[in-house]
């Protein structure tokens, strides 16, 4: 595929400087593009660098002039990348496609053309949206209902009764409605306690590989619109997490635990249970999280707190060898006066 420069530019709604009559063949990373390729200077430090990268267009946040590339203007170059990527990648149409291979129960509803792959199961009484494309290995539990545009790649588990939104996209080898971890104690042993919950998953989430994401003792786990999670993330049962919120790798989130919208949890934090994330809060790599946030907070260590706070402990973390050898020192000294030495 082939476009001008200025065929991108009108799809991106953003303004050329430069030869409008380029051609592009591809999008391509920054530091190895080539004369036909287009790339996106996102940042000061990629602006500055213009003449480093060999391709010949470039899309850039705000006009300028001292760049012999074709230049294209936009509001997010980051985003306008992206719509380049998905132009000249697009994805092709599902067409009706059922592997004699796979596996499929009674009373299956097919809600339009769908493609599922060798070795998938998909059990009794399963509803599979339109374009829904199942990939080998994947296990749809009875009940299970998925909405239009559903991705399962392979070797994915949706477990019984769970709901999945529209366009929701879910990696390889992620679990979406095992049992909750819950014991009770009885005498020297535990008792497990049952879970006749779901996951109800909305649209447009995508969901990273190797997640656990355990069903409702009761009610449900409900990953809200537009959350995106990393690889190896646990959400545990009863957990709500809101909308457009992210997931790094690893993180933990204990039973019955509510995050809210456009929350940002880095990789490796752990959040105990019975507790509220408030909107648009930060929680730094590696935190603990063990009581409630507000709103907008930016948090960090173990146990959690201001980030500024946690950024002035950690500057004295190395000085602290030596200050306890001078309080040593000192109390010798007033040890000392105190006994008229």
């Amino acid at each position: 595929m082939k476009r001008t420069v200025q065929e991108i530019a009108d799809m991106l709604g953003g303004t050329v400087i430069g030869d409008g009559s380029r051609v592009v063949t591809a999008p391509a990373p920054f530091e190895d593009a080539k004369e036909d390729q287009v790339v996106f200077a996102g940042d000061a430090s990629y602006l500055k660098r213009l003449s480093e990268t060999g391709a010949g267009t470039v899309l850039v946040p705000e006009a300028r002039d001292d760049s012999d590339k074709a230049l294209i203007v936009v509001d997010n170059p980051r985003v306008a990348f992206i719509k380049v990527m998905e132009f000249f990648a697009p994805k092709g149409d599902v067409t009706h496609k059922v592997s004699p291979r796979a596996c499929i129960g009674e009373q299956v509803t097919f809600g339009g053309p769908v493609e599922i792959g060798p070795g998938a199961v998909i059990c009794d009484n399963v509803t599979l949206g339109a374009g829904c494309r199942i990939f080998p290995g994947v296990v749809v539990e009875e009940g299970a209902r998925l909405g239009d545009g559903v991705t399962l790649k392979s070797n994915v588990t949706i477990g019984h009764d769970c709901i999945l939104g529209n366009r929701v996209m879910v990696h390889s080898g992620s679990v979406i409605g095992s049992d909750g971890y819950g014991f009770a104690p009885e005498g020297t042993s535990y008792r497990k306690i049952p879970h006749t919950g779901i996951v109800q998953i909305d649209d447009d989430v995508e969901i990273g590989a190797l997640n656990a994401i355990d069903r409702a003792t009761s009610g449900r786990t409900w990953i809200k619109r537009g959350v995106k999670t990393d690889n190896l993330v646990h959400v545990a049962h009863n957990v709500e997490v809101g909308e457009d919120t992210l997931l790094v790798a690893q993180v933990g989130i204990a039973g019955s635990t509510t995050v809210g919208n456009h929350v940002i949890l880095a990789g490796k934090a752990g959040i105990s249970g019975h507790i509220h994330i408030g909107d648009n809060t930060i929680v730094g790599p590696d935190a603990g999280v063990v009581k409630s946030l507000g709103e907008g907070e930016v948090v960090s260590g173990t146990p959690a707190m201001p980030h500024k706070l946690w950024l002035r402990l950690i500057s004295l973390m190395p000085k602290l060898p030596e200050l306890k050898r001078t309080v040593s020192r000192l109390e010798k000294r007033v040890s000392r006066l105190e006994s008229g030495e």
